[in-house]
């Protein structure tokens, strides 16, 4: 219908620059971009200066294969007052068909005018309020229209990361640099995807070229210390943190993170004075407080206490800095044995955190079921032998602040032991599999895992294998895998490592339930922001190993916290000895033991073992109700261990059961 309106209005007027540009228009709309393109070119002539006619053209030209010619009119675009946003991207386009070396300088340009393109504007909006599925359709609307549009790939990418897609994003991210080279930007955020993956040594390559572009970038140095500090080297990372404060003394963020290597690395004194000077920086910044409390063998004094309470007090506080604030008045108040005005803040943080941290409790009640329904006695009888036949992996399975630190430190002080870190590669295996079986990674990995053959089942063994080896430095025969979470998933971990040892890791339902409820986690463990959620989630913890001992008795060794702390050699001799290894004094003095400890316990596991932490959360007892109600039986049993079948029995004298 333009086509043909245009056509009449031509007709009885005669030459009409607008209703000829129309007709243009409408012939590219249907596709003829020949016929456009020669009306097009007409138009140029007699109007150069008219930038839409300029940018028409040139689209014309670029749909014709014809990528020289429309660098003339896209330049003439761009020099006009207001360009275009989608002129630069057409310009690298074409620069880019023609191998001109400008094109991903280009790319850049089209990335730093995207901030007025109504579309990319409103799919930020959508990021921003972290209505993600929004974000999504909008931007591969785009990206269906215009693939190089590296400014919505690198968003596109931003969206796979918060749903956990890191393959995808790093895919979306590699496409962006190949475009676009020097998008320093896209690759700041390569390297926090593969850190995210636990690919520790590409993330730190990736920022080698940043540091390459700008050696004397804050960011970059930054980005390069944290890597560092990822793959264990806190001396160059802790060197590095130096240099910067010293360069930029006035950034909270950096002496945040200086505070964390320095913590991590058992540098107490200087950590406190690292979160300290970035507390006197940026006096809201609620995480510097938040890191002081975390130290947990630090005690706040009055005046901390009154500082934190002033900052509470402020209506303007923002929510994230606030409910870390609440934790650490509740830490401070704690210090000073006022437990109810503790549990309040407390509380009040959990609230906060929850709002922020959606958690289906159901979904954890499910997916242990499934587990329960598919791991029998018969699917490993069946299975029997499958699986890689190294037994180098120690796991270290159960609930945050359950002891799983206290018995990494042990076992780390071992002469054949090597302690890590918390290692995703089982989860992310996990998730490999639920992706096979549907595309989202929402659905259970169970009914894939009992397809797989023989040689699939080895080669998951030997992948997790191949990927734990980056954090491996000494050489030892062993290797600690203490990721608490991976209790959901110990039937894989048996299937494909079956000579590999795992602990459990268990203690007192209300002291690890609490002790989990007042820490504030920095990413995981949704579950610990509601005592409910908390009970739950141990339930169904207890439920699966009781079922795990059922159907593979003795395959699990389980180390209760308090029989620890009351009888520490005779755990330590027994833990070694199901762990095939010869007693060694140096377990015993694990505390002597100054390896980098990355967890909530850090400070506490470099200590000798005391009683005074194994009845403290009796102090909160009185406001635990939702956590005993949610408990049930599995409070009243402890410490005895429940069987499948529901009988139960007592942990052995003196011994793990």
């Amino acid at each position: 219908m333009a086509e043909a309106q245009a056509q009449e209005i031509i007709a009885k007027v005669g030459p009409h620059p607008a209703a000829e540009h129309i007709l243009a228009r409408a012939l590219a709309g249907q596709g003829r971009w020949q016929e456009a393109q020669g009306q097009l070119q007409s138009l140029c002539e007699r109007y150069p200066r008219i930038a839409q006619v300029q940018f028409d053209h040139a689209q014309a030209l670029l749909a014709l294969d014809r990528h020289a010619e429309s660098v003339a009119p896209l330049q003439a675009v761009i020099r006009g007052q207001s360009p275009h946003p989608a002129a630069w991207r057409m310009l690298a386009d074409a620069l880019a068909a023609t191998g001109d070396p400008g094109a991903g300088a280009a790319y850049l340009e089209h990335v730093r005018q995207s901030g007025r393109d109504p579309l990319l504007m409103q799919a930020a909006d959508a990021l921003t309020r972290e209505e993600l599925p929004l974000a999504e359709s909008l931007l591969r609307e785009r990206l269906k229209d215009a693939p190089t549009d590296v400014a919505a790939i690198r968003m596109l990418a931003e969206v796979a990361a918060r749903l956990g897609e890191y393959g995808d994003a790093e895919s979306l991210l590699r496409r962006c640099l190949e475009l676009a080279p020097d998008f320093h930007e896209a690759r700041q955020n390569l390297v926090q995807v593969l850190h995210r993956a636990n690919r520790m040594e590409e993330a730190l390559a990736e920022t080698e070229r940043l540091m390459a572009a700008d050696p004397h970038s804050p960011a970059n140095r930054n980005l390069k210390a944290v890597m560092l500090s990822r793959l264990g080297d806190y001396d160059q990372a802790i060197a590095l943190y130096r240099d910067i404060v010293a360069e930029f003394p006035a950034q909270p963020k950096i002496w945040l993170s200086y505070g964390h290597a320095l913590k991590t690395a058992g540098q107490q004194a200087d950590a406190v004075g690292a979160y300290r000077r970035s507390a006197e920086l940026q006096p809201t910044f609620g995480e510097a407080w938040w890191s002081l409390a975390n130290l947990k063998t630090f005690h706040f004094a009055k005046e901390d206490l009154a500082e934190i309470e002033l900052r509470l007090a402020d209506p303007s506080l923002s929510d994230e800095d606030r409910l870390h604030f609440e934790f650490a008045a509740g830490k401070a108040r704690e210090d000073a044995r006022e437990y109810e005005a503790s549990f309040a803040h407390y509380a009040r943080g959990n609230a906060l955190r929850k709002r922020m941290i959606p958690y289906d409790a159901g979904d954890v009640s499910a997916r242990a079921a499934q587990a329960k329904r598919m791991f029998t006695r018969e699917f490993f009888r069946e299975r029997a032998g499958w699986g890689a036949p190294d037994a180098d992996p120690i796991f270290i399975v159960g609930l945050p602040r359950a002891g799983s630190t206290l018995i990494e430190q042990i076992l780390s002080s071992h002469s054949q032991v090597e302690g890590t870190m918390e290692l995703p590669e089982v989860l992310a295996l996990a998730h490999q599999l639920r992706k096979r079986v549907d595309p989202a990674g929402q659905a259970p990995y169970h009914g894939l895992l009992a397809s797989l053959d023989r040689d699939e089942v080895a080669e998951l063994g030997r992948l997790y294998l191949e990927r734990t080896k980056v954090q491996r430095k000494d050489g030892a025969p062993s290797f600690i895998d203490k990721m608490p979470n991976n209790w959901l998933h110990i039937g894989l971990i048996h299937l494909m490592l079956p000579n590999a040892r795992i602990i459990d890791a268990r203690r007192h339902p209300l002291a690890c339930g609490f002790s989990g409820f007042k820490q504030q986690f920095a990413r995981g463990q949704s579950f610990t922001y509601d005592l409910a959620d908390v009970g739950r989630y141990y339930r169904d913890y207890v439920e699966l190993m009781a079922h795990v001992d059922d159907v593979l008795p003795g395959r699990v060794h389980r180390v209760f916290y308090e029989a620890m702390v009351d009888d520490t050699e005779m755990q330590v001799r027994a833990l070694l000895a199901y762990c095939g290894l010869p007693f060694e004094d140096g377990c015993l003095r694990f505390f002597e033991n100054r390896r980098a400890v990355r967890t909530a316990s850090s400070e506490q596991v470099r200590q000798p073992i005391y009683r005074d932490g194994v009845d403290h959360w009796r102090h909160y007892q009185p406001w635990l109700g939702p956590l005993e109600a949610a408990l049930g039986d599995v409070l009243s049993l402890y410490p005895t261990v429940p069987v499948f079948s529901g009988v139960s029995r007592p942990a052995p004298e003196g011994k793990t059961a």
